[in-house]
């Protein structure tokens, strides 16, 4: 009776308790109660439930049993997934913004009104078809008899200037196109381009090309591919560079302190050099028309291998000084502004603003750092894609959808200095429709006269004569979505340190 109890008080357990924590026992003492002890009850597990989005957890997997391949694959299919539908949801907003820093605006563009064809009378009309030898039956009035047309025909100097300019007397090249004499033309403009002037801002520019027939609706998602690829490389490596850098340049002492201001810099600057060719491949694709007939590139692999091939190969691509500096300033910059600034404006202000004692009031001095910083940033930026979309060696100028400079900028400063001098900044510039009757009164003639320099004189404005607003396009897309995301970061309680601004 002893021996069974005992062996029975083995198996006993509280049935209160619900979580059961057993040692491991060694080999040894494992096999030689192994005999003795019957299987241990059922074990519940502390370990949460398996309820992660898309059914992957890597990290919830035991270590010992080394990296579950399917779940890596599955890890990697959903990052590729939400990092392309988080691209093409800010695509629209970027496609539209790339369009207005890379239009051209010329200061004369609303000077040369195209529509403002004087018509004048039917006898004016007639006289000056009869004189320049045109048949004038078409025109006549029927008091005109054959025979005076051909004798005024007969008698006519064909080298006389008319007195009246009429578009068909307009001055033609070698090819007999009619040159262009304003991109506010509608005759004269390609069927490609948009109409320069007609929106402002970014949600403006989105409406255009949504309507625009050469585009559509399609046309707000171009080089969507080449960003998604773009962001993920950069997302994934950036933060590989920046570990490893400590490693190569800081002593085996200091790599776990504080590491100085030039690694992050240098990590962000080695990875914009690395994928500056998908940067100019997704400008590009971008900026080129959407329609068939005039598209130069048919995707991402096909604008890079024709780049490689008509532009100088890799050493093109990387090191010509147009790409090359406009890279390095565009990599450096950004992320110089968001580690110095904060600092400054905090020590301007006075108080001891940390990011751990006061979390709030330093928020708030990032968003302000970010906002002058964007003062600062954009029109470097701005340089950098109308560069980009400068060809070189043999290859082909670009049609696109917008108006590009004719000719090309000789470098940073260069384009800075047109930019500023040969644009203008008050978009969207007014179509001025406007055509004026001659008749053979001249009070009526006077008073047209009078009512149209007053016209021109309300829309005269500072910014038609200064092209500083060209540079700060998208300005305020940036600026909105530098507050919202202030605003997702104070209210989820985000505490990522390297987490930096989300930009569209």
């Amino acid at each position: 009776m002893s021996s069974s109890s005992a062996s029975l008080r083995g198996l006993y357990s509280d049935p209160s308790s619900a979580w059961s924590f057993v040692q491991s026992l060694p080999p040894a003492a494992a096999n030689s109660t192994s005999t003795a002890q019957s299987p241990s009850p059922y074990q519940w597990s502390s370990r949460p439930s398996h309820n992660s989005i898309f059914d992957l957890s890597p990290e919830l997997a035991d270590p010992s049993d080394g990296i579950d391949p399917i779940n890596l694959l599955k890890t990697v299919a959903a990052s590729v997934i939400l990092q392309y539908t988080s691209s093409a949801i800010a695509m629209p907003w970027e496609v539209a913004k790339l369009l207005l820093q890379v239009q051209w605006v010329p200061r004369d563009a609303g000077d040369l009104e195209p529509s403002d064809v004087p018509e004048e009378d039917d006898d004016a009309v007639c006289a000056f078809y009869t004189t320049s030898g045109a048949p004038a039956s078409h025109f006549s009035t029927p008091q005109l008899s054959e025979s005076s047309n051909d004798n005024d025909s007969y008698f006519a100097d064909p080298n006389a200037t008319p007195h009246v300019g009429f578009s068909t007397l307009r001055q033609t090249d070698e090819q007999g196109y009619v040159v262009r004499r304003s991109v506010l033309e509608e005759g004269t403009r390609p069927e490609y381009i948009i109409p320069v002037g007609s929106a402002s801002g970014v949600w403006g520019m989105m409406g255009r090309v949504r309507r625009f027939r050469g585009e559509g609706w399609l046309a707000l998602w171009k080089g969507l591919l080449t960003s998604c690829i773009t962001e993920v490389l950069s997302s994934t490596f950036q933060p590989m560079i920046r570990g490893l850098l400590p490693a190569l340049f800081l002593p085996t002492s200091a790599i776990f302190s504080s590491p100085p201001m030039f690694l992050p810099v240098a990590s962000h600057l080695i990875m914009g050099f690395i994928l500056s060719p998908l940067d100019l491949v997704r400008t590009r694709l971008i900026v080129q028309s959407f329609s068939a007939r005039h598209c130069n590139y048919t995707g991402p692999f096909d604008a890079l291998s024709r780049i490689l091939r008509e532009e100088g190969g890799l050493k093109g691509i990387y090191l010509h000084p147009h790409l090359l500096i406009p890279t390095l300033i565009d990599s450096a910059l950004p992320p110089i502004v968001s580690f110095v600034l904060p600092g400054l404006l905090a020590s301007y202000i006075g108080a001891q603003i940390t990011k751990d004692a006061n979390p709030i009031a330093w928020g708030f001095a990032e968003l302000a750092s970010s906002c002058l910083g964007l003062l600062i940033t954009l029109p470097f930026e701005t340089v950098r894609r109308r560069l980009q979309v400068q060809v070189r060696g043999t290859a082909k100028p670009i049609k696109g959808c917008v108006e590009l400079r004719p000719a090309p900028y000789n470098g940073v400063v260069d384009a800075f200095w047109h930019i500023l001098t040969e644009e203008r900044s008050d978009l969207p510039i007014p179509p001025q429709k406007r055509k004026r009757r001659l008749s053979k009164g001249k009070e009526r003639a006077g008073a047209g006269a009078e009512e149209r320099p007053a016209r021109d004189g309300e829309e005269e404005s500072w910014m038609k004569s200064t092209g500083i607003g060209q540079l700060y396009r998208g300005l305020g897309m940036r600026l909105s979505a530098t507050v919202i995301m202030l605003g997702l970061v104070m209210f989820s309680g985000g505490d990522e340190a390297d987490g930096g601004w989300a930009e569209l």
